[in-house]
């Protein structure tokens, strides 16, 4: 259970990551402070939910298309996010596939290093 929760928050972190480096590399996107969390909570959620449907969905359909299944759950989680979210807007197609790229990419380096910054020091006294 802690590691569950543990790695939810890693989720968390990350994908706020991703949508900060997107709101700020792209124009037509923009994120509210205030409704920042919210954005990210929501966005979390949908990706944590979708992203093992849209793995079991590609596996009877097209198990070659499954290397692509984390950027339909970012796209989904974005489109779910601006939909249920007055804090966040994505205007433009191209805005909506760049977004999902940079989200998507931003957050799996920040899923990758924060681990290694924020659990360093228990996985080394847990090795004594």
């Amino acid at each position: 259970m802690l590691r569950a929760l543990i790695r939810f928050g890693i989720n968390l972190l990350a994908n706020a990551v991703g949508l900060i480096v997107a709101a700020a590399v792209l124009d037509d996107m923009t994120i509210s402070g205030t409704a920042f969390v919210i954005a990210v909570g929501i966005f979390t959620v949908v990706a944590v939910i979708t992203q093992p449907l849209i793995i079991k969905m590609s596996m009877k359909s097209a198990p070659a298309l499954m290397g692509g299944s984390a950027l339909v759950t970012t796209l989904v989680g974005l489109v779910i996010t601006h939909w249920l979210s007055d804090g966040m807007s994505i205007h433009g197609l191209k805005t909506w596939a760049v977004a999902t790229l940079i989200v998507w990419l931003a957050a799996l380096l920040a899923g990758l290093i924060l681990p290694v910054l924020l659990l360093k020091k228990t996985v080394v006294e847990s090795r004594r």
